[in-house]
């Protein structure tokens, strides 16, 4: 035994030693991959001494003597902090991403390769005006340098067994394609289920269905829309379907958050400055490190001798730009649009030749090829794809006819570089004229100036469409002057410039009198519900006087105004309901409300939990109807399911009763003891189901579920958040604000900032998840950087 012992002793000892040397090889390789935060380099791409301040934060000053060579420090330094972010952005556009980290981004790969983004980047670039293309290749320059000079490639190329492949400057187009799939997405699953639902069950549920908004509307022009018209029994009768149909229980339309974003600005009549005061807060996934790096960026002014450029805010690595912040003269944010940036077009195929297909100038060959996936640690898949005219073909009609996508993003002079000239903007007037020719995703763009001025308009191309086709559902774009002609003249864009109202908010849902002529321009792509909307503007409105304070306490505004009316109906429920169980439980635990989205509050999640129930079950007996004759059928996101289901159970029409319920006060009974059945098998009961169990943040490094048990240092402190989707404060586990900010141009020192999961992708950086505990607490921090503690000089030469 003695012996034994001896053995086992030495083999812990041994195992011990081994697992030590593989923690401090790794530990090497992370600190081989750290950015250089001090010292001097000489490189050869700058053409006059370049200054790389961080503060405690890691926020990044560039003080640079020329615009091309200030772009190519921002190179440098996106590449030592996020050259694996950038990576992933450009693969992920071009449908490469299998590549690089293997066979579990074969289906995205082949989601995305069908738009050939890699050569329609390629000929963008042909297009590009000289000092753009010479600012693109000086960015491309310093990205490659500063991957160099890093002493050991980026730690997650070890972890994968790759090495990092050379920037080029198509990736930096590829870098907004990226966008255009975050923002947009590349199905277009929507229109598809409209067909669908039309050929099913005929217009009227097709159009009550397909709703673009209701009386929870706060559009900047115009009313709010009335509720739509409920199919009558003779349209469709859902207590004759066949029980097998629905789904138990019911099947949520969409489970992920979607891209959003809050903007919103008053005039300098407001504000003690006299400048405009733009708030803003983009909503997109949570990673690690944030999707946005900040950064201020100072160089001589082309248009004003002996003064500065001055940009502060947020870059995205990838791109040579500011995307949302202030260069001291204009302040600028975004929100997704969800304009109609996509359509279908049907592809009427040649009966003598499969390979040719009919348009208004005669029948054209389709363009076909066969496109390579290459795979890391597994054999290459083939993809074949066949093209159009106006798009590969990906899908089929309701009727089977083949479909092709248009797609804003494809078009030539989707993407350009033409928003970079904001760095110059002095007025309101100039940064909507650059916005309205920039090539990226269509957003909304609300912008103000020192002056006090503030306006809203899109930002991104707009396809200028011809036709009477119904741009909801797939159309013919055979016939003569139908489809899309080019691009809307930015003369034609929709502009709202300083409103008498002196305010202007913007959350997603329509912006637009849904009569007048711009709003047709612009189209429905899936407005979000307007509550969220609404209750900014009602914000706004209450206050005559603002400052960054004040955006910010709307920016975490948590109150639940929508979740009121569900919570008022769940306690009537409950009273109709008795003491069985679970209802008795939930009577005593629905008085933990206080109307704000609190994490502590049982009554909130219940409010919650009982509201989905009753709208997927309601809105499933519609999709039953539809699976009566295409069985795979899945109901799309729809945006104003709120309105939908709210106008159904005002009137309580028993048509639309779907089967299994004896009326409506028993669905909504038998929804809510399903919610309360579901919490109370959970550990701990209902009691234990507070709301900060749903919105417990997940904040994750894009490889943490690679490597397990080392969450604890890659990922971010799990924190229970108050928010909600409907309300200004917008939170979910991994979803929510991905910045917030205000700021008056020409005064940024009153201004705030903060965003989650820091600046560098390196744990063992300094700026690993700084800032991140501000951002969860909500805490105001400085909107310029702070004092300098780390100075790097880029000079010319040869290091």
């Amino acid at each position: 035994m003695k012996k034994l012992h001896r053995i086992l002793r030495r083999t812990v000892s041994t195992l011990v030693i081994v697992v030590a040397v593989l923690i401090f090889a790794a530990w090497l390789l992370m600190r081989g991959s750290l950015a250089q935060l001090d010292g001097s380099r000489a490189l050869a791409g700058v053409h006059a001494n370049v200054t790389v301040e961080r503060d405690a934060l890691g926020v990044v000053t560039i003080k640079a003597q020329s615009r091309d060579d200030a772009m190519y420090a921002l190179g440098f330094v996106h590449a030592q902090e996020r050259f694996f972010e950038m990576d992933l952005m450009r693969r992920m556009a071009a449908g490469e991403l299998a590549e690089l980290v293997g066979s579990a981004a074969v289906d995205m790969d082949k989601q995305h390769r069908p738009f050939r983004l890699r050569e329609r980047a390629q000929a963008a670039l042909t297009t590009l005006a000289p000092d753009e293309r010479a600012t693109l290749d000086a960015y491309r320059d310093g990205i490659n340098a500063g991957l160099a000079a890093l002493r050991s490639r980026p730690w997650e190329y070890w972890l994968l067994g790759e090495k990092p492949a050379p920037w080029t400057e198509v990736d930096s187009i590829l870098a907004i394609d990226a966008m255009f799939f975050d923002l947009n997405g590349a199905d277009n699953a929507r229109e598809l289920a409209f067909a669908q639902i039309k050929s099913a069950l005929g217009e009227s549920v097709y159009k009550f269905l397909s709703a673009s908004g209701g009386p929870w509307d706060a559009p900047l022009t115009g009313p709010p829309m009335n509720y739509p018209q409920l199919p009558g029994v003779a349209d469709i009768d859902l207590r004759k379907l066949d029980p097998k149909l629905l789904h138990m229980p019911p099947q949520r339309a969409e489970k992920k958050a979607t891209p959003g974003s809050n903007g919103f600005g008053v005039n300098g009549a407001l504000t003690a400055t006299h400048a405009a005061l733009i708030a803003d807060d983009m909503h997109l996934p949570l990673r690690v490190p944030n999707i946005w790096f900040r950064a201020r960026i100072e160089y001589p002014n082309p248009r004003r001798a002996g003064q500065l450029v001055d940009l502060i805010g947020v870059t995205l690595p990838g791109l040579p730009a500011l995307v949302a912040g202030s260069n001291r003269h204009v302040a600028w944010g975004f929100t997704n649009s969800y304009g109609d940036w996509m359509d279908w077009v049907r592809v009427e195929l040649d009966p003598k030749g499969p390979t040719r297909y009919k348009t208004a100038d005669g029948w054209k060959e389709l363009s076909q090829s066969t496109q390579i996936i290459k795979v890391h640690a597994a054999p290459d898949v083939k993809l074949d794809v066949r093209d159009t005219q106006w798009g590969p073909i990906l899908a089929k009609d309701a009727d089977g006819t083949p479909l092709a996508l248009a797609w804003t993003a494809i078009e030539p002079g989707g993407a350009n570089m033409q928003f970079a000239r904001m760095d110059t903007a002095e007025t309101v007037d100039e940064a909507v004229d650059i916005a309205n020719t920039a090539g990226m995703p269509a957003q909304n763009f609300i912008v103000g100036d020192r002056a006090g001025n503030i306006a809203w308009t899109i930002a991104g191309k707009i396809p200028k469409r011809e036709g009477a086709c119904d741009p909801l559902l797939p159309c013919d774009w055979s016939q003569a002057n139908t489809g899309w002609n080019g691009w809307l003249a930015p003369a034609d864009y929709p502009r709202l410039s300083n409103p008498p109202w002196q305010r202007i908010w913007t959350a997603n849902a329509r912006t637009l009198d849904w009569e007048s002529p711009d709003y047709a321009k612009l189209g429905d792509g899936g407005y979000d519900f307007g509550a969220r909307a609404r209750q900014i503007r009602d914000d706004l409105k209450a206050k005559t006087q603002f400052t960054p304070d004040d955006m910010l306490a709307i920016q975490l505004d948590d109150r639940a105004l929508l979740m009121r009316n569900w919570h008022d109906l769940l306690g009537k429920v409950l009273t109709r309901a008795g003491d069985a169980a679970p209802f008795a439980d939930m009577k005593k635990y629905s008085a933990d409300w206080n109307e704000r989205a609190d994490p502590a509050s049982v009554g909130y999640r219940l409010a919650h939990d009982f509201r989905q129930e009753v709208i997927d079950t309601v809105l499933d007996g519609f999709a039953a109807a539809v699976r009566a004759k295409y069985s795979d059928f899945k109901l799309p996101k729809l945006g104003q399911a709120e309105t939908l289901v709210d106008d159904i159970l005002l009137h309580r029409p028993e048509n639309l009763l779907p089967p299994g319920y004896a009326s409506w006060d028993d669905l909504l009974q038998q929804c809510a003891q399903r919610v309360g059945e579901k919490l109370a098998a959970m550990p701990g009961g209902i009691a234990k189901r507070n709301w900060g169990e749903v919105t417990k943040t997940h904040i994750r490094h894009p490889l943490s579920g690679a490597l397990p048990g080392m969450g604890w240092l890659l990922d971010m402190p799990s924190r229970e958040l108050p928010g909600d989707i409907n309300m200004p404060r917008v939170q979910a586990s991994n979803f929510g604000a991905s910045e917030r900010f205000a700021v008056e141009p020409g005064h940024e020192e009153y201004g705030y900032f903060h965003m989650p999961g820091g600046q560098s992708d390196n744990p063992l950086s300094p700026f690993y998840g700084a800032g991140d505990a501000a951002w969860a607490a909500g805490k105001a921090q400085p909107f310029l950087p702070g004092v300098a503690t780390h100075t790097l000089e880029l000079r010319p030469g040869n290091n």
